[in-house]
């Protein structure tokens, strides 16, 4: 899945003059396909679908040796649509990931930059829509921010994710504003993870301010006072939980994740209760799903999830979905990315192929 495209080249030391050993790693992934929708403002809709089983992105890592377990690394991500060629986030090249920093081993990586929360790091593989490998699968609105989004990473942050001892790892990450008002933008996010033999959990925390989540992808119009497609949470507090479990040829998984959303004096919570089982009845076939349900602005939103993923090589897979949702509450049903269906219930059909390298 990763093509070295440069190896042996010769740093000069900093203060020694020892040579050093990097590496440069281009990597990236391209998915497309066919969907329907039956239902997107009361229309069916066919369509060309991209980045469902994994997100369209190319981009580089770097890794220098400086000798004594000492590492420089670093990454550059860019997103963008197969479908089109455009970016994820118009205007901004690196818009996934764009970060440098220093890896000492037994110890921990200290990164700074442009860089993903501990929710999508940690939690995000813990969810159905990405152990069943659909990406309308995200919770409504993606507001616990599970999935990589323009607008989900910690821009000008600082983060340190510390090596595994006895099976478990645990970061801390700091956004900042770059204003002389140091509350305005700061984002302060923790994370811990666990991974014993078949078993894996992890846990997070964060404390964010003057975020943009996607509030009008789950169908609403107006929330707390403000336009829904322009909507800016003053904090937005989140918190989840997950595990997975390998038992022969099956995963089973579960998940909880809950945001406190708060702008003009108002408060509102998102919750997500979300689990599922994957099957692997041979190595280059499985199959995957789940369901999730989710509370929000008086709304619920339940969804199921079902799918096929056979493998034509290590690099390339064919696969095929179906997902379902059912709103209650006054909500209408809104697959996040979809597009808001016209009543309470919204089915998605898709198959396409998806290559990395």
């Amino acid at each position: 899945m990763k093509h070295i495209i440069a190896a042996g080249l010769i740093g000069a030391g900093v203060a020694s003059g020892a040579a050093a050993q990097s590496t440069v790693t281009l990597y990236g992934s391209l998915d497309a396909g066919i969907a329907y929708i039956n239902n997107v403002g009361g229309h069916p809709k066919w369509m060309e679908e991209q980045g469902n089983m994994q997100p369209d992105r190319w981009g580089f890592r770097v890794v220098e040796d400086l000798g004594g377990g000492l590492k420089t690394v670093a990454q550059l991500e860019n997103g963008f649509y197969t479908n089109t060629g455009n970016f994820a986030k118009a205007g901004t090249l690196w818009n996934r990931q764009a970060y440098l920093g220093l890896d000492q081993e037994n110890v921990g990586t200290l990164t700074l930059g442009h860089q993903t929360p501990f929710s999508f790091d940690m939690l995000g593989p813990l969810s159905t829509a990405y152990l069943a490998a659909s990406w309308y699968a995200f919770h409504p609105g993606n507001i616990d921010q599970l999935a990589d989004t323009g607008v989900v990473p910690y821009d000008n942050s600082v983060k340190f994710r510390s090596a595994t001892f006895y099976g478990f790892s645990a970061g801390a990450m700091m956004g900042l504003g770059n204003t002389t008002n140091f509350s305005t933008g700061r984002n302060l996010g923790f994370g811990i993870t666990y991974a014993n033999g078949p078993f894996r959990a992890a846990a997070t925390y964060s404390n964010e301010h003057n975020r943009t989540p996607a509030i009008a992808t789950t169908g609403l119009t107006t929330f707390q006072g403000q336009p829904a497609a322009t909507y800016m949470a003053d904090k937005q507090e989140e918190m989840g939980a997950g595990a997975s479990y390998e038992i022969g040829k099956f995963v089973v998984h579960g998940l909880y994740t809950r945001v406190k959303l708060q702008s003009n004096g108002q408060s509102d919570t998102f919750q997500s209760y979300d689990a599922g089982v994957t099957f692997k009845p041979v190595a280059w076939n499985w199959i995957a799903g789940g369901a999730a349900t989710t509370t929000f602005a008086g709304g619920r939103w339940t969804q199921f999830e079902i799918g096929d993923i056979y493998m034509l090589s290590k690099s390339t897979q064919l696969y095929v979905n179906a997902l379902y949702e059912h709103a209650t509450g006054g909500a209408k049903a809104a697959f996040f990315t979809a597009g808001v269906s016209s009543t309470a219930n919204q089915v998605i059909v898709l198959a396409g192929i998806h290559h990395s390298f």
